[in-house]
């Protein structure tokens, strides 16, 4: 189980020197994982973007000027194939915008995350003790409603489980599930510029997501905190002929999770330096998850300069024809301080009134990457598609 969930920091930490190696730490890490292959395909970019079915992920407050009056979507993403082969990530997302209204929307997401089978052996590592099945899922509720005829905010509750429970028979020490509860907030603001004689759309919008409780392993002896995240977003949206659109978008992402302090950073051949440390340590893991979200903007050991180094940066375009044939690609850049998951996006989507295809294709920078090749598929059903299909009146 350690291999799959320290592969992406020791694949970074090898290109770099120990000193410099400092990424912050989380609790249920597969939630800063994006679901859909639209936002996938540009590189991990979507709090600006056009309204789509999968805007719980990224901004939900999209919803409530989403074009149709709902929709379903299910994804599927093989993870980390190049390690091992039974990892997934299942999403299913909806909305509604209830009765006659156009101004607001409901919307849900199921998510779970398929840890594989895994075998744990006994102290010495040769013999095997049991096998588990670890997982973690999510699933959440969203309210998004328009404020004015251009901006829009949201709000997700969420419930949090994360099942890595199994008992040493050796040592007889125990991992138990951890569960917890988060929220959303977001914004989403959208215009419409005359660029020469061209109707173009410029939109903005902003998603703090996983604001919550903190999730224990132990039984409460030691907690972790969830990826609470800032996500920053603009797009632009201009005409490139008839039926022929291109948007360009940014995304800056920053967790808001204060530093955990690090022995390194203290003089630990003293009985001061010691001290300090565990003094530092234990601040850190009594500290409340809404200080450490104002303490995660001025903790970094490196000052501001390291602050800077933990916000992500996702670039993307996208290519639509008639809204029925798109084409994507993008760029997710990380710090190798902070990581170090770098890599190119690419996609493409197919949609009919009812039915939309999309697929992602991940290039890692790195060739060492266990995110390299990772591919994402999404397939959404548009509401009013299926019931003029069916007949309604």
């Amino acid at each position: 189980m350690g291999a799959v969930f320290c592969s992406l920091a020791v694949n970074a930490q090898n290109d770099i020197k120990d000193n410099e190696f400092n990424p912050v730490n989380t609790g249920v890490t597969t939630l800063s994982i994006s679901p859909d292959a639209r936002g996938s395909g540009m590189g991990n970019l979507g709090a600006a973007t056009d309204p789509d079915i999968n805007s719980q992920f990224w901004n939900p407050s999209k919803y409530a000027f989403a074009y149709g009056k709902g929709g379903l979507a299910l994804s599927y993403t093989p993870w980390l194939r190049k390690i091992v082969n039974d990892i997934f990530l299942a999403d299913l997302t909806g909305y509604w915008k209830p009765g006659d209204s156009d101004s607001q929307a409901l919307s849900a997401s199921f998510r779970y995350f398929s840890l594989g089978e895994v075998t744990i052996g006994s102290q010495g590592g040769t013999t095997a003790v049991q096998t588990i099945n670890p997982y973690e899922m999510a699933f959440d509720l969203g309210y998004s409603r328009k404020l004015s005829e251009k901006f829009s905010m949201g709000v997700v509750l969420r419930y949090i489980l994360s099942d890595l429970s199994y008992t040493d028979e050796m040592s007889g020490e125990t991992n138990t599930a951890a569960s917890a509860f988060s929220a959303d907030v977001s914004g989403y603001y959208v215009t419409y510029p005359m660029v020469g004689n061209n109707e173009c759309q410029f939109a903005w919008g902003f998603d703090i997501s996983n604001i919550g409780t903190k999730v224990s392993y132990d039984n409460g002896a030691t907690y972790a905190f969830l990826p609470t995240n800032l996500r920053l977003g603009a797009q632009f949206m201009f005409p490139l002929a008839d039926y022929n659109t291109l948007a360009v978008g940014l995304d800056l992402n920053k967790l808001l999770v204060p530093t955990m302090p690090r022995e390194k950073d203290y003089d630990m051949e003293t009985v001061e330096g010691q001290t300090a440390y565990e003094e530092a340590k234990q601040k850190w893991e009594d500290m409340s998850p809404i200080t450490g979200i104002f303490k995660s903007f001025s903790d970094a050991p490196g000052g501001f300069s390291e602050e800077m180094k933990e916000i992500n940066v996702s670039i993307g375009a996208e290519y639509a024809y008639n809204q029925q044939f798109f084409g994507r690609l993008g760029y997710n850049y990380e710090n190798r301080m902070k990581g170090g998951r770098s890599y190119f996006a690419f996609g493409a989507g197919f949609s009919l009134n009812i039915v939309r295809l999309d697929a992602s294709y991940m290039l890692a920078t790195a060739q060492s990457s266990p995110l390299d090749q990772t591919l994402r598929f999404t397939l959404s059903f548009d509401m009013d598609g299926l019931r003029d299909l069916f007949g309604r009146k």
